[in-house]
C-alpha cells in the first residue's frame, strides 16, 4: 500500500519532509517497514502545497516515476517551502493503472487529498457495479472529480460531495458513516488526509478489514509547532504517536486550538 505524509505548522523545506530523515519518503519508497501489501512504493509519487501569498489553492507536483528516479525531486525539495504540505509515494493496487489520472494528490479547489489504502475487489465486476452507484449519488462537482480508475479517486469525491466547509471533520465523520451503510459487504482500508491549507483532517480507518498504521508528532524539537502525520515515523523517537484505529484526527491553524482526535462510529 502507499506511503503518506502531511505537515501543518510554521514554514518548513519540502525536503525536511520528503527526503532529509533517515526514514523519509523516499527510503519508504524502496524499504517501507509497515506495509502490510506490496513491498515498494515505485508506481509514483506526489506533493500539494500552499503559499497562502501566491495562491489560495495549492500547488500540486505528480509523476509517475519512482520518486528516487525523477532528477525534478532534488529541485523540488531544495526550493520549495510551506506551512502546509500533503505527500505520497504509490503502490498501485493490481489492476488500477499506471498513469497521472490515477496519481495522487487529487484537488479539488482548496482541498487536496492522499490515500493509503484499497477496496476489495474494485476491478471485479461486482465491485464496478458497487461503486457505479455510489456514484450515481454524487452531485456533478463532486462526479467530474472522478478521472481515473481508482478507488482512492471514488472516494475523494465521495467525501468532497459530503464536505460541509463550516465543519470539516464533522461532515467526513457522517461520509464515512454513510459509506459503511452503503457498501457493508466491501472490504475498504483508507487511512487518509484531507487539507486545504489551514485545516488537515487525517483519518485512519477501515470497514470490515485492519486500518494501516498511521502516527502523529506535534511539536518536536525538529519541527517546532508542527504537526507531522505519517504512515511511518520518519525518524527513531518516542514521541511519534501511533493513532488508533477508527480515528479522525482534526489540525487547526489556530494554536490555540491545536488538534483534537475523534473516534469514528462504528
Amino acid at each position: 500500500m502507499c506511503r503518506i505524509l502531511s505537515y501543518s505548522g510554521p514554514e518548513t523545506g519540502l525536503g525536511s519532509l520528503v527526503s532529509d530523515p533517515e526514514h523519509s519518503l523516499v527510503v519508504q519508497s524502496y524499504a517501507p517497514r509497515e506495509m502490510t501489501s506490496g513491498v515498494v512504493n515505485a508506481d509514483g509519487f506526489g506533493f500539494a502545497w500552499y503559499d497562502p501569498a501566491r495562491q489560495g489553492g495549492p500547488f500540486v507536483y505528480r509523476s509517475t516515476l519512482p520518486i528516487w528516479n525523477d532528477t525534478n525531486l532534488d529541485m523540488l525539495t531544495g526550493y520549495v517551502r510551506s506551512g502546509s504540505v500533503l505527500a505520497y509515494v504509490r503502490s498501485a493496487t493490481p489492476g488500477q493503472g499506471l498513469d497521472i489520472g490515477n496519481t495522487q494528490p487529487f484537488v479539488s479547489g482548496s482541498w487536496s487529498f492522499v490515500h493509503n489504502g484499497f477496496a476489495d475487489g474494485f476491478s471485479t465486476p461486482e465491485g464496478r457495479r458497487l461503486w457505479r452507484g455510489l456514484r450515481a449519488g454524487l452531485d456533478d462537482e463532486a462526479d467530474a472529480l472522478i478521472r481515473g480508475g481508482t478507488d482512492s479517486e471514488y472516494l475523494f469525491a465521495w467525501l468532497m460531495h459530503h464536505l460541509d466547509e463550516a465543519e470539516p471533520a464533522a461532515s467526513v465523520g457522517r461520509a464515512l458513516a454513510l459509506l459503511a451503510e452503503a457498501a457493508p459487504e466491501v472490504k475498504i482500508r483508507m487511512n487518509f488526509v484531507l487539507g486545504d491549507g489551514r485545516r488537515q483532517i487525517a483519518v485512519r480507518h477501515a470497514i470490515g478489514a485492519q486500518a494501516p498504521s498511521l502516527y502523529l508528532l506535534r511539536d518536536h524539537p525538529r519541527f517546532p509547532g508542527g504537526h507531522l502525520i505519517a504512515s511511518e515515523p520518519l525518524f527513531e523517537d518516542p514521541a511519534w504517536q501511533a493513532l488508533p484505529p477508527e480515528t479522525l484526527l482534526s489540525i487547526d491553524d489556530d494554536p490555540s486550538d491545536g488538534h483534537r482526535i475523534h473516534p469514528i462510529a462504528a
